[in-house]
């Protein structure tokens, strides 16, 4: 396994598609999950990594301050950069093990990676339809070889995007967001978006969000967090922030990626978390809130209508 001495250690709380990334939110539905499963089928956030990529929490920078990501995620190349894989389909109904290299302007597999919120590399699977959404830290062999441990996959269509930074060459320092596309064979059923809504329950908890986003215009936004109808006030770090956000452009599926401006300060987050948001196009976008209460990880998936 690829180990690296003195990794740059960067904070991540905002990395978008194109722009500073961004988002209100408006829930709608939520996953029930811990670290493996989810109760709401085909969806997981994997969140367990490895040796080879876990490193040292992020410091330094300022809580909601981030480096721009370069690209806006629905490409494989970038500035040189570019994401292969095995190709060919991916196994329906069970896990299987998804195998991609990240090659520099040189040509040659990067191996360099600078640390971003504890990891080298995140990984993120969604389907078309904007379900299944998985999220995961892969490992990576001494040659630039990722693996990513998938979970079941439903037939279809499905985009799977890499985020990442590089620690040396001539990428170095910027956050580069690259995909492809799989195909899962198997008959396809496409699921509808569900509709927007101010609050979504997951796991006993209920997520509330107050703020109205418009394309392309940074708005205040503030994420509620209660349990039985009481503040919750122990939310815990998870890859060095209170709440892991992500989202997905129904239509495209372009990746937006953001996390609260709020300071960590141990296992004592919440019930409140500022975020600036914004989010450069208009229309729908589905959110995958993920946060954590005594060492279980919790996904809400919600969708969010954008004027």
């Amino acid at each position: 396994m690829f180990t690296s001495s003195r990794p740059t250690v960067r904070r991540h709380p905002l990395a978008a598609a194109g722009t500073a990334a961004a988002l209100a939110l408006t829930l709608a539905a939520c996953g029930s999950s811990n670290n493996d499963s989810s109760s709401m089928p085909g969806m997981d956030h994997g969140a367990k990594s490895s040796a080879s990529a876990k490193a040292s929490p992020s410091m330094g920078d300022m809580p909601g301050m981030d480096h721009m990501a370069a690209g806006n995620g629905l490409s494989d190349t970038k500035d040189g950069y570019r994401l292969t894989d095995e190709g060919g389909a991916l196994a329906a109904g069970k896990a299987v093990a998804y195998r991609f290299t990240v090659t520099g302007p040189d040509g040659k597999p990067v191996t360099d990676f600078a640390v971003d919120q504890t990891e080298r590399m995140h990984f993120y699977a969604i389907r078309s339809d904007l379900t299944g959404f998985q999220h995961i830290h892969p490992t990576m062999t001494n040659d630039g070889t990722w693996r990513a441990n998938l979970s079941s996959l439903a037939s279809g269509s499905w985009r799977m995007f890499t985020s990442f930074t590089p620690d040396s060459g001539a990428g170095k320092g910027t956050t580069f967001v690259l995909s492809r596309t799989v195909t899962v064979p198997g008959s396809e059923t496409k699921t509808a978006l569900p509709a927007a809504a101010k609050s979504a329950e997951v796991d006993g908890y209920t997520v509330t969000v107050k703020g109205e986003p418009m394309a392309g215009m940074a708005h205040p936004m503030t994420v509620t967090v209660t349990k039985g109808g009481k503040p919750v006030t122990d939310l815990q770090p998870y890859l060095d922030t209170y709440a892991h956000l992500t989202a997905f452009h129904e239509g495209d599926t372009a990746f937006a990626h953001l996390h609260p401006t709020t300071e960590v300060d141990g296992g004592h987050g919440g019930p409140e978390l500022s975020f600036n948001a914004e989010l450069p196009t208009s229309g729908n976008w589905r959110l995958f809130l993920q946060f954590q209460t005594g060492g279980k990880l919790h996904t809400a998936a919600m969708t969010l209508k954008v004027g």
